[in-house]
């Protein structure tokens, strides 16, 4: 019988390949992968970006009395 003729319904949620897990360690990778299948897609929610340091929000330097005072914000 070849992979193709196997229902979605039949067929493992995971196959080891290599090595001799026990049981718990097969649950918790069970658990994490069926975790990560029913997480909701991050890629789909907007990116926000800070403005913190945006130039448009810096002011030029002006010379002139008091400017000093202003050079820090």
């Amino acid at each position: 019988m070849s992979d193709e003729t196997v229902s979605d319904e039949t067929r493992p949620l995971l196959r080891v390949v290599r090595g001799a897990p026990d049981d718990t360690e097969l649950a918790v990778l069970t658990a994490v992968v069926s975790a990560l299948a029913a997480a909701p897609v991050a890629a789909d929610e907007p990116v926000v970006q800070s403005r913190w340091g945006a130039p448009q929000l810096r002011r030029p330097p002006r010379p002139g009395p008091g400017a000093w005072r202003f050079s820090f914000r």
